[in-house]
Order: structure tokens, then sequence, then C-alpha cells
């Protein structure tokens, strides 16, 4: 069998086959993360960020191979959580960039998109890291160039890549230590290993059964597509000054109704005279709209001058306040008590963080928004664009808290026309850490930097449990240890819980520290950890310690030290 020509409909067939695969495999994935406690996650987010790819890839009706790669393109995009899943986006967005005007692919095309995905996904990391996810894509793009030099039959070349992509995960060990430390190789190429493999099977005919489109409901909460729909609900008729919710999404280019060549800025600044709540999303072949306007028609007009309308969506804002304050009147028997306007805020700071005390804690300290997700729940970038929606603010900053979210919160900064920084927090102290220096009265790099700067005044430690036999670093650890983690690194284990948390504080604690935080998770301790803190001062009356409920995942308990 060979294959010199691939239309849209076996690009579809692969896609969805390299998914299967990938979905197939998650938990074997989770399982070679680096370290040996239960959140291991790439799996689930790369599975979760193609999942939005194909949802995007089956709502796109077309022939050229170009469109339909750009659709899994955006799906992955606005789908992406965590660094592998925002990793994996990129280097479909190469791949679809290298095509995007091919209607059918022979040998040559193929190969340059695969080049061109490898391209895109070391230009949109600041250090590029060796033996991870970029190194297999790379590898596996050389072995089809030079399969290139011999066959143009595509499934010849697919099966270069898929045993490059295989020898350079082999090879991830030898390239990054800590994966031949532990003994696994790269989750990451892994996962793209794995989408790879399903590509190759549709090619050659070996169907992969595709599962009935049914996902768990968290899978179901974490999957978007671009154009969500929501609803708004203005809590009075004083809070409308424009009274049509109005979304549009314009496939640039395209239609009889255009007149001019997009403008980002043009159309941007255009819009802000028209309505409020603005939101304009948009890439080289797409514009999402969003915005509050007494002109509905309008926007659309403004839109068909750069292409086609392929989805409209108008909420008339004043005939659901009416349709609630009956609604209200009827279960209440009176009116609905007076409510506060909406204002939009000169400030909103957006956190990510899990469990309901952590969650109420950020809160008390002036968090705008809180995210729920972490280590084992990573939001998308859509996710986060849907909540710079809804704070209202004319400047945002953005908490991460974990290592694997920082990238896709960056993301939000090209997707918005709102001023938005990152403070790179990992940890949930350093969130509190960098809110004891935010100040509202000080600019955004201004804040950036005393909030960035004031991240070094914590020291982090988690508690949590080994799911695996293995040795990190000298440290021998066997699987259900406790072991204590001490500024993103392993340091102990111990068989007993308090024995952990308590030989990892001490470990923490030096003679400058003063305050020391005990953030119980829900597999911690309450009283434990108030008998552990109640030693600790009473063995140094230098230091205060404080017990907060957080009933937080994965860590049974969460620490700080200042």
């Amino acid at each position: 069998m060979n294959q010199k020509n691939l239309t849209a409909v076996d690009f579809q067939a692969m896609m969805i086959a390299g998914s299967k695969r990938l979905s197939d495999n998650v938990e074997l994935i989770n399982s070679l993360n680096v370290f040996p406690v239960p959140d291991g996650d790439t799996g689930t987010n790369m599975n979760m960020t193609f999942i939005s790819g194909i949802e995007r890839l089956k709502q796109e009706s077309t022939q050229h191979v170009g469109q339909a790669s750009d659709a899994l393109a955006k799906g992955l995009l606005m789908g992406a959580r965590g660094n592998s899943g925002v990793i994996l986006s990129q280097i479909f967005r190469g791949f679809s960039q290298a095509i995007k005007n091919k209607e059918t692919l022979n040998g040559q095309d193929f190969v340059n998109a695969f080049v061109g995905g490898v391209e895109a996904a070391y230009k949109a990391i600041m250090k590029p890291v060796e033996g991870t996810i970029l190194t297999v894509a790379r590898e596996a793009a050389v072995r089809g160039e030079r399969k290139l030099e011999r066959t143009d039959d595509i499934i010849e070349i697919m099966e270069s890549i898929v045993r490059g992509a295989s020898k350079a995960l082999d090879h991830t060990p030898e390239l990054l230590p800590v994966l031949k430390q532990v003994g696994v190789v790269d989750s990451g190429g892994k996962g793209l290993l794995c989408i790879y493999e399903g590509m190759l099977a549709s090619l050659k005919g070996e169907t992969i059964e595709e599962e009935p489109e049914e996902h768990s409901s968290d899978e179901l909460k974490h999957s978007h597509a671009m154009f969500e729909e929501f609803v708004e609900n203005p809590l009075s008729m004083d809070d409308i000054t424009f009274g049509y919710c109005t979304e549009i999404m314009v496939q640039i280019g395209q239609g009889p109704t255009v007149t001019k060549a997009f403008d980002y800025e043009d159309f941007r600044q255009t819009l802000n005279t028209k309505g409020d709540s603005l939101l304009v999303v948009a890439d080289e072949e797409l514009i999402k709209v969003h915005i509050h306007t007494e002109n509905p028609g309008e926007i659309m007009q403004l839109g068909q001058q750069y292409g086609e309308l392929i989805k409209i969506k108008v909420d008339n804002m004043r005939e659901q306040v009416r349709a609630l304050e009956a609604s209200e009147k009827e279960i209440q028997g009176k009116h609905a008590l007076p409510t506060t306007p909406e204002i939009v805020q000169p400030y909103a700071i957006i956190a990510v963080a899990a469990g309901q005390g952590v969650v109420d804690l950020y809160h008390s300290i002036g968090i705008t928004e809180v995210l729920e997700g972490g280590q084992t729940m990573n939001p998308s970038t859509e996710d986060f664009v849907k909540a710079i929606e809804k704070v209202n603010a004319e400047k945002i900053i953005i908490l991460p808290n974990n290592k694997n979210i920082i990238m896709a919160a960056e993301q939000t900064t090209q997707l918005s026309d709102t001023p938005i920084t990152v403070i790179p927090t990992k940890t949930i102290p350093e969130g509190i850490a960098a809110m004891m220096a935010f100040n509202a009265d000080l600019s955004l790099e201004e804040n950036k930097e005393a909030m960035t700067d004031n991240l070094d005044a914590v020291l982090s430690g988690q508690i949590t449990y080994a799911i695996r036999d293995t040795e990190i670093d000298d440290l021998q650890i066997k699987k259900d240890e406790f072991i204590g983690i001490i500024g993103g690194k392993i340091k102990l284990a111990k068989a007993d819980l308090n024995d952990a948390l308590l030989t990892t504080l001490e470990t923490m604690i030096d003679d400058e520290s003063e305050i020391i935080t005990i953030i119980v998770g829900e597999d911690g301790v309450l009283s434990s950890a108030q008998e552990i803190a109640d030693q600790l001062m009473e063995a140094n009356d230098e230091i205060e310690v404080e017990v907060i409920e957080g009933n937080q995942p994965v860590y049974n308990y969460i620490l700080s030290v200042e």
C-alpha cells in the first residue's frame, strides 16, 4: 500500500486516530512523571488539549486540508492546558501554518508540516530543553526529511517519522539526567509519539475505534470549543448601558462582503466606540468578538468588512433582567433587593487554587477571581480568557501558582486587549507573597516588579505520598511513604505523616524564619498540624506558626516559611 496524496478526509481520520491513541495511553503517560507524587498530569493535559482540537476540527466542514488543520490548531490553542498542552498546541500551530494554502498534501507538503511544527514549538519556548517533547518532535521531523529523499509515499514517510520519534523518546534519559535517574522516558514525548502512532495506524487502514463522546464531568468541564456559549445575567436595569450582548465569529477574507484587509488595532478601536465589555480575539484566519452594544446589526456589518460571519449570538440583556425579576417575584412574592451596579475595576487579580479553604483565604487577601485548578487540574487558556471577561477590569494580574500553568496563563496576553501581566508564582504560598506586595496605586509594570521580587521572601513546601518506589538524588523512596518537598525538590521520605510534616518544617526553618504557615489538605489532619505547630513554637519563641484548613487535594499539607 502506498499513498501519494492526503485529503481533508484522510487528515481528519488521521487526527481522530491520533487522539484516540493518546486517550488510550493517558494513565501510562501520567505514570512517567519524574516525581513519584500523585500529580502526574502530562497525559491528562495533552489529552484534554487534543480533545479540544478534535472537537473544533469536527465542526469544520471542508475538503481543504489547510483549513482542517487550521481548525485543529485553533481548538488546541484555546484548549491548551499545562506546559505539555501549550507545547503540543504550538507544534500543531506550526504544522497548520506550513500547509495553510494546501487543499491536499503530497509527500513534500506532509514533511513541511512536521518541520513547521518543530520550528514553531522551539520559538515558543524561551529556553528549550533537550530530552523533552521538543527533541522527539525534532528528531521525528528529521527522519521524515531523510525518508522524503528516497520516496514521496506518505505512509512510508509517516513510518519513518514514528520510528524517529520512538528512537528519540528512548534516548531522552541520556539527554535529561533526571529521567535517567528515575528510570523513565519523557512523558510529553511519549504523548506525542502516541499521537503519531495513531496517525500512522489511520494511514495504514488499521482502524482505531473511536469511543463514544462520553467524557467524565471533569473532562467536559475542561474541554472548550473556541466559541463556547455562555449566559450573562445583569443584576438590574441600572447595570445596563448597552442592552445587547453580541458575539460574532468572522472568517477573515471569506464571502462577498469583504471590503478591506483586516487590521486588529483599527477594528478594536472602532468597536471600542460602539459599546462596552469588549473582547476581540484574532489570528490569521478568524476573529471572535464579544461586546455589549445598542446596535448588534452594526457590529455584524463591521465584522463583514473583513469576512464572512460564521457564528452569531445576540442576547437581549434587558429582557433577561425582566425575566429574572419576574421569576424572583413569583418565587419570593416580593421585589428583588436593590443591587449594586457593576463597576469597571482599575485592577483585577486572577489566581489558580484548589480547596475551599484556600479559595476563601485567597479572597480574603484581595484576589478577585479564583480559577479552580492546580497540580492535577490545569486551567486552559480559554478558562483564563473567560475569567478575564468576567472580572471587568482595566488591568489584570494573573497568579498561576503552578509551574505547569504559567505558559497557558501567558498565552492570554495575546488573546485579549486588556493589559495583562503574569506573575510566575509556582505555589500557593508564593501567590500569597505576591499579593503582599500588590499596590493598586502602582502601574502594571511596577506591580509586576514588586510582586515578582517578593516571591523570594517565602520558602514553599508540600507533603504528599509516593505512588511508586524510586530513587531521587540518592534518596530511596518507597511506595506510599510520605515525602517532603522543599523549593520544588523532594528532600525526605517518612513512613509516618506526622514525622514527615515535622521533619520537613524543621528543615525549612532557619535563624531568620519568623512566620510559618501550615495549610491542611483534605487528606491532612488538622489536630495533628496544630500539635506540631505548638511544638515548634514551644521550641522556638522567635517564630509564629499559623494553621489554616485549606481542604486542598493532592497535598496533605502545604507549607510556607517567611
